[in-house]
């Protein structure tokens, strides 16, 4: 039978008892029992009485091991914290990857579905004007045809009336004179002359003056247009955004979203997509019977992660009360006689002024004033079920400037 060679870590232990066999001194065959402290290496007790480890600290192996492996043992921690750490990040930039793609794809099924919207109008615009088009071309060939008919049977008359005078004229001289009189008055002819008919051809520049201009000013009547667009890159779990980012509602449900650095984790809000450092700006938030909102401004600056002190400019309203709130000044109770169902929110950043109105009731709610240093973004926060906060679309107009 043939033997079989035995292994590297066979050759360590003893083949009976299983002991891990010790290393021993290489030049005097002892075991290796101390460790010196000086020349960081395991020796034998000859070697600590030797001229090289003379006067050199030494300790026993197995003390200097258990305080290594104590003073490695402080190092493990901060490394196992910081693996936890990456694995954390690794675990939120892998669900990144899933929602960039789920989102991707959700992102183009609105935006085939708004161009559906357009598209059937344009084709609705276009059957209707086509049909107008026949109905034109319809009207005014009848017209054409008609005159047409007129025109031929007076020509008829006419041809008539010639070919019977130039028999006459071709009659004999007793039978001339006795039918003149009455050939006189045939020639007399009280027809007046034919007119063409004015405004007979196709309208073009009624059908095609300016088409694409009149169907784009007829389109306002669908599209809306939105003075914020909410960014769902910023919003809070608790919150869902509708397709078109214009309404926000609070749920119990919690979303599977990326905690990435844009979003907040602690209150429920969520920005505008859109900020301002200059100029006037308005926009109004129908709040409905939501008993438990905050809106404002916030810079971009702000922390996204935990609570959040400065940097914001906001007015509430939970449970009857309404207040504003205005760092580094504490949140201060107001007092408002009708509880408004839309909150129109004014920006004049260049004044240092934010203020709150109620447009139904024409009414001025509080003012808040403050020297803006950067962008500031429009922010929504709802923690109420009950009413979606929604931001009221603005009205339009189209203005045509004569150069």
């Amino acid at each position: 039978m043939a033997s079989r060679s035995a292994s590297p870590e066979e050759d360590l232990s003893c083949p009976f008892c299983r002991e891990e066999s010790e290393e021993r001194c290489n030049l005097h065959n002892e075991k290796l029992k101390l460790f010196c402290l000086d020349d960081k290496q395991p020796i034998c007790v000859v070697c600590q009485t030797s001229r090289k480890h003379k006067n050199h600290n030494c300790c026993p192996i197995d003390e200097t091991a258990q305080h290594q492996k104590e003073e490695l043992q402080t190092f493990l921690k901060p490394l196992q914290e910081k693996l936890e750490v990456f694995n954390k990040v690794k675990q939120t930039c892998d669900q990144t990857v899933k929602h960039i793609k789920n989102k991707a794809q959700h992102t183009e099924m609105v935006i085939k579905k708004d161009f559906q919207k357009l598209h059937q109008f344009l084709r609705e615009e276009e059957e209707v004007r086509i049909a107008v088009l026949r109905e034109e071309e319809e009207q005014k060939s009848q017209v054409m045809k008609e005159k047409i008919e007129e025109m031929s049977r007076e020509i008829s008359s006419l041809s008539d009336t010639i070919r019977a005078l130039e028999e006459e004229l071709r009659a004999e001289d007793i039978s001339f004179l006795k039918n003149y009189k009455a050939i006189v008055r045939r020639t007399q002819c009280t027809l007046p002359d034919p007119q063409l008919v004015s405004g007979s051809l196709i309208d073009a520049a009624k059908h095609l003056g300016n088409l694409q201009f009149r169907v784009w000013e007829k389109m306002q009547g669908i599209v809306k247009y939105s003075p914020v667009t909410l960014d769902p890159n910023t919003a809070h779990l608790g919150l869902v955004l509708s397709e078109n980012l214009t309404i926000v509602e609070c749920t119990n449900e919690k979303q599977q979203l990326p905690d990435n650095p844009e979003r907040f984790d602690y209150y429920a809000w969520v920005l505008g997509s859109e900020g301002f450092n200059s100029g006037t700006h308005s926009w109004d938030v129908e709040v409905g019977n939501n008993t438990f909102w905050s809106l404002g401004v916030m810079e971009k600056s702000v922390q996204r992660k935990g609570a959040v002190n400065t940097g914001h400019w906001r007015f509430w309203h939970f449970k009857g009360k309404y207040g504003a709130f205005s760092p580094p000044e504490s949140t201060s109770v107001l007092r408002v006689a009708k509880k408004p169902k839309r909150i129109r929110v004014q920006l004049d950043w260049d004044r240092g002024a934010l203020s709150f109105s109620d447009p139904d009731e024409n009414t001025c709610l509080h003012t808040i004033t403050h020297t803006f240093t950067e962008r500031v973004f429009p922010y929504l926060g709802s923690y109420c079920k009950l009413s979606p906060l929604r931001i009221v679309p603005a009205k339009t107009s189209v203005k045509v400037q004569h150069s």
